[in-house]
């Protein structure tokens, strides 16, 4: 299921990035240039964490940047990012985070399956690991194959 969102164009790794806005920019960005998302899906992941605060911060070192489908989501789609340095948004239990994954969806069910496989990964904390190890999108999309 993951290789089917998560090929060669939607994975960056070692990204460098100032601060918590800039990596959630990145991330979107690879969505954005595919046309899955619109500029205002990126800015709807900011506003929430500014507003809401640091929810998408789902696990150590995992942020899962998502918004909800209205705010511009155009396909069901995912990116990844590693970061060359750990980033803190805010979440005194899981950062800094090192790995972003940005997720968008169309509707609240067609994702399910895609999340499913998604938390299967983010599960295997080996895998995890080498995700975030990385020095190439190859080993990271290696990785993901496994995830069907």
């Amino acid at each position: 299921m993951l290789t089917g969102f998560l090929g060669i164009d939607s994975i960056r790794v070692n990204v460098d990035c100032k601060d918590w806005k800039g990596a959630v920019k990145e991330g979107c960005e690879l969505l954005l240039k595919k046309g899955y998302i619109e500029s205002s899906y990126e800015e709807a992941i900011i506003k929430n964490h500014m507003t809401i605060g640091p929810y998408m911060v789902v696990a150590p070192q995992i942020m899962l940047a998502h918004a909800r489908p209205e705010d511009g989501a155009k396909e069901i789609s995912l990116s990844l990012i590693t970061l060359k340095n750990a980033i803190v948004f805010g979440n005194e239990t899981n950062d800094p985070e090192k790995l972003i994954i940005t997720l968008a969806t169309t509707n609240g069910q067609e994702h399910l399956k895609l999340l499913e496989s998604l938390m299967e990964l983010l599960s295997n904390e080996a895998d995890v690991k080498n995700i975030m190890q990385a020095q190439t999108v190859s080993e990271v999309e290696s990785i993901i194959k496994k995830y069907k």
